[in-house]
């Protein structure tokens, strides 16, 4: 079945233009789609490989080694006599959960330990070598896994260690990411790595949706057919891409344009100097594939909507962007009083601009904008275009909400009724939690946090005989084979003794994982100040910003009222947490029962999504119970159900003043957590007591 068309789909210009440019320079370095599901992500980026040029190659060369200069520490080499061929570029998929060594290669051990050659069998880096590596839910992508890529990316060789031989080849790649902001954030190393971002959006234009589905469904009921109808747009696109390539030399970026470069980096605070070497990059491509040979004004403000974005976060907490205004003021600050380049202003029409919003040049050909999307796991439709300049202002976590702040008391509310008063308290700056690790060795998710042992991590011994997973270990499986000599004899060469297959002995690794923070707070009017439950909400934004650092996942249940929601499940993305945290309102009564159901649901469906990830609960009360007849009974009996399931659970009694009911230490006993007294629920106080009582 042919892939669908790169010019078929719809809209997604901004999206559209940042692939072509890299596709035209290479050195830019690649790009992250960011977007909701079912936004055509993944379509757009396979459609790419199409349009790829063809690239020549050593003949035999599994590393796609350059006959014009071969990588003289090949594996296959070295090449003295250079025969070459022509194949097409190539775009590879990494798959989220690969394996290390499908990544960077292996050695055959066994003709290792057989023949005494060291064989490397090539990974997916060495396939993408001069041609592009495609990663799909990036941010989902395993620690290991993204320091491989980094290390690639920044060295563009691997190098593989394995067992005492050493391999290295050449693994030069455009990297090209999609991931769901709202499953997680990217390590902030390798949002580096990539050259441009892009967030892409579903139309809200109802004749564009109507298109998307439109051609989608034409494609699934003939694929050969639809795509031989745009085979023509997408040949001459391909021959646009080609041209601007080979003017691209040609073009001159002139100390006017580096001046202006410089401003508008300089403008917003971007870290380091990669941004401007990018962003120069890029408007050089863009004024190749607008046919022009000098760079104007246009194609560095086109360079510094797609460069900037994601180099100038502070925090997790600010959301990718820029400040069209702003830009349009470091331009100008930039430019020379005679030199005016757009002609028409900051939109950029004059007569030479391909414009940001037209990424097929100046020979535009109409359905080239278009397309469906099955970006998503179940391929459905979707699709549309982006706004032409989405712009995001980065969260203030100090701001509060606006609207009328009412008191606290939650007394004299009827059951089932609307609580009489409500508060929205907002948080202070949050803070660096201090490292808290859970006993003993877990077998979860990759992360910083807590000891664990699996597949990854250093080697710190050998399995027992018989154990038969995980990598091998050469030197324990030589040993064993040794002990047998004498009943075995040597082996036909003389070098060495015999090895059977039950001499294999493999690897015991340890490393880091992450877990899983559940904070269950009671919100309702019975916990007291505004300062206090605006303490406890910077507290869940620290240990999620630390969550964030370390791969954890963290999740919040708050009560209230009369029942108990999942104001964040649990999650990595800062983002979304920020937004929720923000708007999160308290008062009401205290259905305390309501509060530890849900905290024992989220933690039965987390276990059934990632059972190896080790939890922890927090729960935030003073042991109150006012919603309705017998609360306090029903919230006992769900105490006792939370204490069946063996989780680790630590109470923090929030009640205050002289005269004390001590509810929240008897809860504590039956939920067979520590119970924690204070004063006040202070930030510092619940990370410190998370860090201690992890467990």
């Amino acid at each position: 079945m042919r892939p669908y068309p790169f010019t078929a789909v719809v809209g997604m210009a901004e999206l559209r233009l940042a692939l072509l440019l890299c596709t035209i320079s290479p050195s830019i370095g690649g790009v992250l789609v960011r977007g909701e599901k079912g936004t055509a992500k993944s379509t757009m980026v396979r459609a790419l490989a199409g349009l790829l040029p063809d690239v020549d190659v050593v003949d035999g060369c599994r590393f796609s080694c350059d006959p014009e200069a071969p990588d003289p520490s090949c594996p296959d080499g070295p090449h003295r006599t250079v025969s070459s061929s022509q194949r097409p570029a190539r775009l590879v998929e990494l798959p989220v959960g690969a394996a290390e060594e499908r990544v960077v290669g292996s050695l055959d051990l066994e003709r290792a330990l057989r023949d005494g050659v060291t064989d490397f069998q090539p990974g997916l880096l060495a396939g993408a070598h001069r041609g592009m590596l495609y990663v799909d839910e990036v941010n989902l992508l395993h620690d290991h896994l993204v320091d491989t890529l980094l290390d690639a990316a920044a060295m563009g060789r691997v190098t593989v260690e394995r067992e005492g031989a050493s391999v290295s080849h050449a693994a030069r790649f455009v990297l090209i990411g999609t991931m769901n902001p709202e499953e997680g954030e990217l390590r902030p190393q390798l949002l580096d790595r990539f050259g441009l971002t892009v967030e892409v959006s579903s139309s809200r234009d109802a004749a564009e949706r109507v298109e998307v589905v439109r051609r989608r469904l034409a494609y699934e009921s003939d694929p050969d057919a639809f795509a031989a109808g745009y085979a023509d747009d997408d040949a001459s696109l391909a021959a646009e891409i080609a041209a601007a390539r080979k003017l691209l030399p040609s073009v001159e970026l002139t100390d006017e344009a580096l001046l202006q470069i410089a401003e508008v980096c300089a403008a917003f605070e971007v870290d380091g100097m990669r941004a401007d070497i990018v962003t120069a990059r890029t408007a050089v491509a863009h004024a190749a594939w607008c046919g022009r040979t000098t760079v104007s004004t246009e194609d560095i403000r086109v360079a510094a909507r797609l460069a900037l974005p994601h180099r100038r976060r502070r925090n997790p907490f600010d959301a990718p962007g820029i400040d069209s205004e702003q830009l349009e003021q470091a331009l100008q600050d930039a430019q020379p009083p005679e030199d005016d380049p757009d002609g028409d202003g900051p939109d950029g029409d004059g007569p030479d601009d391909g414009g940001e919003g037209d990424p097929e040049g100046p020979d535009d050909g109409g359905p080239d904008d278009s397309g469906p999307d099955d970006s998503g796991p179940d391929g459905g439709p979707g699709g549309g275009a982006p706004d032409e300049n989405p712009q995001h202002e980065p969260r203030n976590p100090q701001h509060e909400p606006p609207g009328p702040q009412h008191g606290d008391a939650d007394a004299g509310s009827q059951d089932g009724a609307a609580p009489r008063t409500e508060q929205r308290a907002g948080t202070d700056t949050p803070y660096r939690a201090k490292l808290f690790t859970v006993d003993g060795a877990g077998s979860g998710a990759d992360g910083r946090r807590s000891r664990s042992e699996g597949e990854r991590g250093r080697i710190v011994g050998v399995r027992p005989d018989g154990t038969r997973s995980g990598s091998p270990h050469l030197v324990a499986t030589l040993r064993a084979a040794a002990r047998h000599r004498p009943q075995r004899g040597p082996r036909a060469d003389g070098a060495g003794p015999v090895v059977l297959p039950r001499d294999l002995r493999f690897a015991r690794r340890e490393g880091k994982e992450g877990n899983l923070v559940l904070l269950c707070v009671d919100a309702s009017g019975s916990m007291g100040s505004k300062a206090r439950i605006r303490e406890v909400k910077t507290a869940v934004l620290s240990l999620l910003l630390d969550a964030y650092q370390r791969r954890d996942k963290v999740g919040l249940v708050t009560f209230r009222a009369s029942e108990a929601e999942v104001a964040l499940p649990p999650t990595g993305s800062v983002d979304v947490a920020a937004a929720r945290l923000e708007q999160l309102p308290t008062g009401g009564r205290t259905p305390l029962a309501e509060g530890l159901t849900r905290a024992a649901e989220v933690l039965r469906v987390e276990a059934l999504r990632d059972g190896d990830r080790r939890p922890l609960l927090v729960v935030v009360t003073d042991g109150r119970a006012t919603s309705g007849p017998e609360a306090l009974a029903r919230a006992h009996t769900a105490a006792d159900g939370l204490a069946r399931t063996g989780v680790s659970t630590v109470v923090m009694d929030c009640e205050t003043g002289r005269m004390r009911l001590g509810l929240a230490k008897t809860l504590a006993g039956r939920l067979g957590a520590e119970h924690v007294a204070v004063g006040d629920v202070a930030a510092e106080k619940l990370t410190d007591e998370v860090k201690r009582r992890a467990a």
